[in-house]
């Protein structure tokens, strides 16, 4: 199973780009299990919100992988964006986070190119945060030294983009079984 991870700072259009994949592909997506929880407990996070995020994705990501289909699943993030969080907010890396082994095969790199839309748990709207950010999500990749496409452009751009990256990373939905 091809699990693709879409990495990036916030507004970048991460959930609709994997919603879009998960149609194409016919298969199913893992929602952004940081965004339920800040919509749930609110965004005044401490680290160890960031473990009890860390701890839901994973589950949420094992129940999901089990009912995917076409040999491929996207997720909307995954720990490796919530350990570039815990250096945004605290300036420090967490064990827990850096313990986590069960990376994903490819990276979507959002670039943080759209207009950001401000909701009720986005916390930097600013273009000079948004880019430090950027810089965090992009090293915690290096970090890991898993692959990763970067992303950028229009939502059709994106999209377009990601399909691409997704088969030249040799996933042929033809080759694999339902």
């Amino acid at each position: 199973m091809l699990d693709v991870v879409l990495h990036g700072p916030e507004s970048t259009g991460k959930s609709t780009l994997a919603a879009q994949l998960a149609g194409h592909f016919g298969t199913l997506w893992v929602p952004e299990y940081g965004r339920t929880y800040c919509e749930i407990n609110g965004t005044d996070l401490v680290p160890q919100d960031l473990i009890a995020i860390m701890d839901g994705h994973v589950a949420a990501r094992a129940a999901m992988g089990e009912q995917a289909r076409n040999g491929l699943i996207v997720q909307d993030t995954d720990p490796l964006m919530t350990a570039a969080w815990s250096m945004m907010l605290f300036g420090h890396r967490l064990p827990e986070l850096d313990a986590f082994t069960g990376v994903g095969d490819l990276y979507l790199l959002m670039e943080n190119d759209l207009p950001f839309v401000q909701d009720s748990v986005r916390m930097f709207p600013d273009r000079e945060r948004q880019a430090r950010f950027m810089a965090l999500c992009e090293a915690e990749l290096v970090c890991r030294a898993v692959p990763y496409v970067r992303i950028g452009g229009s939502r059709e751009a994106r999209f377009e983009s990601a399909v691409q990256a997704i088969h030249a990373y040799g996933f042929d939905p033809e080759l694999r079984s339902p």
